[in-house]
C-alpha cells in the first residue's frame, strides 16, 4: 500500500511529504514524530533524502526518511508494566514490563491522538491533540518552502492541556542522502564549534580540522558515532553539510541553542543529530524552528 503523501513547491524546491496515518503511513513506529516525513526534496538538480534502510518496515523504530524528529519520553519511568507512558507526535504507548526505555523496542501505541492536516501547494500544517490522564497536550507543525528563497522551514509550537509539566529533549535526527552519493570523499560537515574528539582507529576515513569533519574514505560496513560534540557545553544551532564532489549543500540554524549535538553516519546516510530542551507548565505554550537552506558549492 502506497504511503499517504503530499508534494509541495515553491518553484526552486521540490519536495514530497509523507501524512501521518494509522494505517498508511510510511512511520507507524514508536520512536521518531510521525509528522515531517520527507522522502525527497530537490533543489537545482541535486537531491538532499532518500531511502537509506535495506529492510523497512513501517511499524519499526527506524521507519524514516529525512529530517525526522524525535521525543524523549514523558512519564516513563512513574508508569507501572502495562501502564501508558508519551511521545509526542506519535501518542501514548503502553510499558510492558519494568525495564528501562528502549528507542529500539517496539511499544504498542495505545492512543493515537487526534490527527488534522491541512496542505497548501507550499506547505503543511500537521496538528495533533492527545490527552491521556496525567499528560496531555496540542501539537503544531508546518513544513513550509519560502517564497522566491531555496529555504524549508519546520515550525513547532506545543500547548501544555494537561495536568503535569512536559519537560523532555527533542532531537532531529538529519537523514542526508545527498545526490544518493555513499558517505566518503567529497562530503565536510561543519559544526558551531571546534571539534576535539578521539577517532578510535577511523583516521583512514574521517579527518578533523578546527569545527569539521572531513570524509576522506568511503565508509563501507564502517560507521561514525559521536554521543555529544559540544562536550556538554551546549551550542548555538548552526550545521553545513557539503558534498563538494557533486556541489550540493546545506546550511541548517535553529532558533533555540543546541543542548546536546550527537553525530551518527553509515555508508548510506550523514546524520548530524542537534538536541534541544523542551519544558512547559500547564496551559503553557512554546515554539521552535528549524530552517534548511539549501546551496550549490563551486567545485
Amino acid at each position: 500500500m502506497k504511503p499517504a503523501e503530499t508534494k509541495i513547491t515553491n518553484g526552486i524546491i521540490d519536495a514530497t511529504v509523507y501524512l501521518p496515518d494509522e494505517h498508511t503511513g510510511y512511520n507507524r513506529g514508536p520512536r521518531f514524530d510521525w509528522a515531517g516525513v520527507i522522502p525527497n526534496l530537490s533543489y537545482k538538480g541535486h537531491t538532499y533524502f532518500g531511502q537509506w534502510i535495506d529492510t523497512y518496515s513501517p511499524t519499526s523504530h527506524d521507519a524514516v526518511v529525512g529530517p525526522v524528529e524525535a521525543f524523549d519520553p514523558l512519564g516513563f519511568d512513574e508508569a507501572k508494566p502495562g501502564e501508558t507512558f508519551i511521545k509526542i507526535g506519535i501518542g501514548a504507548l503502553v510499558k510492558p514490563d519494568s525495564l528501562a526505555y528502549n528507542f529500539m523496542r517496539p511499544y504498542a501505541i495505545s492512543n493515537y491522538g487526534n490527527w488534522n492536516i491541512k496542505s497548501k501547494p507550499d506547505k503543511v500544517k500537521f496538528f495533533q491533540a492527545l490527552n491521556e490522564k496525567e499528560y496531555a497536550y496540542e501539537y503544531k507543525k508546518s513544513i513550509q518552502l519560502k517564497k522566491h528563497r531555496p529555504i524549508l522551514v519546520i515550525t513547532h509550537t506545543l500547548k501544555n492541556t494537561g495536568k503535569k509539566t512536559i519537560e523532555t529533549e527533542v532531537y532531529d535526527h538529519n537523514f542526508f542522502v545527498i545526490d544518493r552519493q555513499p558517505t566518503g570523499p567529497g562530503f565536510v560537515v561543519t559544526f558551531p564549534d571546534d571539534l576535539h574528539e578521539k577517532l578510535d582507529g577511523m583516521e583512514a576515513y574521517v579527518s578533523i580540522k578546527n569545527n569539521q569533519l572531513i570524509f576522506l574514505k568511503e565508509l563501507k560496513d564502517k560507521y561514525i558515532a559521536f554521543k555529544d560534540l559540544t562536550n556538554g557545553k551546549g551550542a548555538s544551532y548552526h550545521i553545513k553539510i557539503e558534498n563538494q564532489k557533486t556541489g550540493a549543500g546545506v546550511k541548517i540554524t535553529g532558533d533555540r541553542p543546541i543542548s546536546k549535538l550527537a553525530f551518527w553516519s553509515s555508508l548510506k546516510t550523514l546524520c548530524p543529530e542537534p538536541y534541544i530542551k523542551i519544558r512547559a507548565k500547564p496551559g503553557q505554550k512554546v515554539s521552535w524552528k528549524i530552517s534548511y537552506e539549501y546551496y550549490t558549492v563551486n567545485n
